[in-house]
């Protein structure tokens, strides 16, 4: 009788999270995720274990920070494209061709800049755990390869409901279309837009070598993703407990940007093998001219200042 007592009270005191992700359970987001809901179950012996909601179980990313800000979700890990929405500073990180390589953009995430960036989500009702990663965005599309601007014109392009991406795509000539994630691979195969823009890991993942024939390396804008945390979930926690959920995110973060490098490396002869038409070399410097136009507009937004401390980071 004690036993059975014994057992009911311990199963009682664990509580289950709910954690939602866009992509598959076997992608970066996946791995990332997969780390931090082992790190808080170790971490807090079992009293906190989480339940996960891969390829967009609960919704697209903009609904899942929704529902983690209304608190009827705990926790998602999702990229930063929707989040400037909410959080308007965010949206400086999703600028085109701001930062150089992944060496750049990580220093600055983990640096002041990215940690006072997640200092200003409590004020808008999300807790931001820790900085994760999505990669450096690439152009597919079904038409032809991209090596300059010119190549884009014209295309239907399916981009995330941000505004920043949209205006720095559209001095490339590209015709953006903001369309919610989980619609992204029907609109493909139909036809209703001609491409897309994703970084590798989310390529491979969300298969979509099997609707894309040309893939262009553009490297075009550096997207980092977050580990959000719903301050409802977030207030019951102790001290001691917060630190632990901290902690496992960090380690997150380190987990899926591996599998982020993993996957660059591997991923793009995959690609190929898969049959997609991949062009390695574009002309970077074209686009950085076309984005001029974008850039005027983005130093009014985000003060030119700003912008010069992220590309002066080394």
């Amino acid at each position: 009788m004690t036993l059975a007592m014994g057992l009911t009270a311990g199963a009682a005191a664990q509580t289950i999270l709910k954690i939602g992700y866009a992509t598959t359970k076997e992608s970066h987001y996946g791995v990332g995720s997969t780390v931090f809901c082992d790190e808080v179950e170790k971490g807090t012996q079992g009293r906190y274990k989480c339940q996960q909601f891969p390829s967009s179980q609960l919704g697209g990313e903009r609904e899942q920070i929704e529902a983690v800000q209304l608190g009827t979700q705990d926790l998602t890990n999702t990229s930063t494209g929707p989040v400037g929405n909410f959080v308007p500073e965010v949206k400086i990180v999703d600028i085109p061709f701001l930062f150089r390589d992944y060496d750049h953009a990580r220093k600055v995430m983990d640096g002041p800049i990215g940690q006072d960036i997640l200092a200003k989500f409590p004020s808008k009702g999300i807790i931001a755990l820790a900085w994760t990663e999505n990669g450096f965005r690439h152009m597919t599309n079904n038409k032809r390869d991209i090596v300059k601007p010119a190549d884009a014109a014209g295309l239907k392009m399916r981009t995330m409901e941000n505004k920043v991406h949209m205006d720095g795509y559209r001095t490339f000539g590209i015709l953006p279309t903001p369309m919610a994630f989980p619609e992204l691979f029907g609109a493909l195969q139909q036809g209703t837009v001609d491409g897309q823009e994703n970084p590798i890991p989310v390529i491979l993942a969300s298969k979509f070598s099997q609707v894309q024939k040309h893939l262009s390396l553009t490297g075009h804008v550096y997207s980092p993703a977050l580990l959000l945390i719903s301050p409802k979930t977030w207030n019951k926690l102790n001290d001691a407990d917060k630190k632990i959920f901290t902690e496992a995110a960090k380690k997150a973060g380190i987990a899926q940007r591996k599998k982020v490098n993993d996957d660059e490396s591997n991923g793009i002869a995959q690609l190929e093998k898969d049959g997609m038409k991949v062009t390695k070399v574009v002309d970077g410097a074209a686009f950085r001219e076309a984005l001029k136009p974008a850039y005027a507009g983005y130093a009014k937004e985000f003060g030119a200042d700003n912008i010069k401390k992220i590309q002066d980071v080394r």
